[in-house]
């Protein structure tokens, strides 16, 4: 047996290629399009019934997130309780997730129980009725939580550039407690008629599915489920983005101030977005980006700072974002402009650019480490329109592309001047 050197670093064997596990697609007789990736091991499956939002509607604004938030509070057979008890039973695990596009309902279930924990997601999809109860607790609670976080400089702030990059849409939805008292019974149970419906639902299946289980599943969802007369609207108003470009929201006792920079931008059906995305991971994507090593280890004006890229059906956007001390916070804003106007001037050097390339391929080929991870992969394309081609042009711009070819995309995209600003705090 060879001893180790201790003294020589360990081989790093690069990421040749990705490989993606691809589902089976079965399209029901109602229309709800079911995509299934059969791992054959543990027996655990997850079901995720993804439905498109129905178009924004400026005078209803919360209708989208509180009809899924109480898709579990009771149906026409069981109240909260008993949909509660019954998956628990089981040793399932039952949730509800809001989006800004989709919203879903995702279960967690031995397959052998299947036959026990489906018909429950049924009565969900098919007979929810938000009582009227339970609607006066979700706006007691949703007005009391709101008031909370809107003493928070970092809430504030994400909602004001929301709302300045995205407009009166479901972007840059910013309720209030008045939206809230505003929700109507009647208009929840209209909202569900419409949306929860077979046509506007994607089934994404995960685990121990084999053909049994998948026949039970179609047995469950294709017979006696039917869609509304009224088809789901999921079109989305266009966005416009505010003329002003600058806001700032003064706290004259905070101890810290929240900032939010950046811009609407192209999301992940353009060609430039993977070329994009090793930008802005050298920038602000991950711990030994520049703007940590500037900002929080050099100048020690925050504990953490990052940038991203949000990736949206109908738009995207590009941002910075860290809460600092009160007293530096212009002195930051000006490291930042630094920072990016630094990458449109100089070309990344090779060491610094081929530890993103390894921290990027690194964190791709780790988040593939179970089957449900090959679904969320699938979802990211399938909902956006790409084909499993996008990984691989994905990994060839990592491994390939060039400091001048950052540099120029610096240029082409970030003019820090336009840049939407935000600070919630002193400045």
């Amino acid at each position: 047996m060879t001893a180790l050197n201790r003294k020589q670093a360990p081989q790093f064997n690069g990421v040749e290629n990705i490989t993606l596990l691809r589902p089976e697609h079965k399209k029901l007789a109602n229309g709800c399009n079911v995509y299934a990736f059969n791992s054959g091991g543990q027996d655990l499956v997850r079901i995720e019934w993804i439905f498109g939002n129905l178009r924004f509607n400026p005078t209803k604004p919360l209708l989208n997130v509180a009809v899924n938030t109480m898709l579990t509070d009771g149906t026409t057979t069981m109240n909260a309780a008993q949909i509660a008890d019954t998956i628990d039973f089981y040793g399932a695990f039952l949730q509800v997730d809001y989006g800004y596009d989709n919203s879903q309902v995702t279960l967690y279930t031995l397959t052998k129980h299947l036959a026990s924990t489906l018909p429950v997601i049924r009565d969900i999809m098919s007979n929810s009725v938000f009582p009227e109860k339970e609607l006066e607790t979700y706006v007691r609670n949703q007005q009391q939580k709101l008031q909370v976080s809107l003493q928070k400089n970092d809430f504030v702030a994400r909602r004001v550039f929301n709302r300045a990059l995205n407009g009166d849409t479901i972007y840059g939805l910013a309720a209030t407690p008045e939206d809230f008292k505003s929700l109507k019974r009647e208009d929840l149970q209209q909202h569900f008629k419409e949306m929860y419906q077979p046509a506007n639902c994607t089934m994404i299946v995960a685990g121990k599915i084999d053909d049994e289980a998948l026949a039970l599943l179609t047995d469950t969802f294709e017979t006696g489920w039917e869609n509304q007369s009224v088809p789901a609207d999921t079109t989305q108003p266009e966005l416009v983005p505010s003329a002003e470009r600058f806001f700032y929201t003064e706290k004259p006792e905070a101890l810290q101030s929240a900032i939010r920079l950046g811009m609407p931008f192209i999301n992940r059906t353009h060609p430039d977005f993977p070329g994009m995305q090793v930008l802005n991971t050298v920038l602000g994507g991950y711990f030994g980006s520049r703007l940590m090593a500037n900002i929080r280890e050099d100048k020690g004006y925050t504990y953490g700072i990052g940038s991203g890229m949000g990736t949206f059906k109908h738009g995207g956007s590009f941002f910075i974002a860290s809460e600092v001390g009160a007293d530096v916070c212009r002195s930051a804003v000006s490291e930042v402009e630094k920072e990016v106007n630094l990458l449109k001037a100089e070309v990344i050097p090779d060491e610094e650019l081929s530890l993103v390339r390894n921290f990027m391929l690194g964190s791709l080929l780790g988040s593939l480490e179970n089957v449900f991870s090959h679904a969320d992969k699938f979802k990211n394309l399938h909902f956006a329109g790409l084909g499993y081609d996008y990984y691989d042009r994905y990994t060839t711009t990592v491994k390939s592309i060039t400091a001048e070819e950052l540099k120029a995309l610096a240029n082409k995209y970030w003019d820090f001047d336009n840049f939407y600003k935000v600070i919630v705090g002193k400045y």
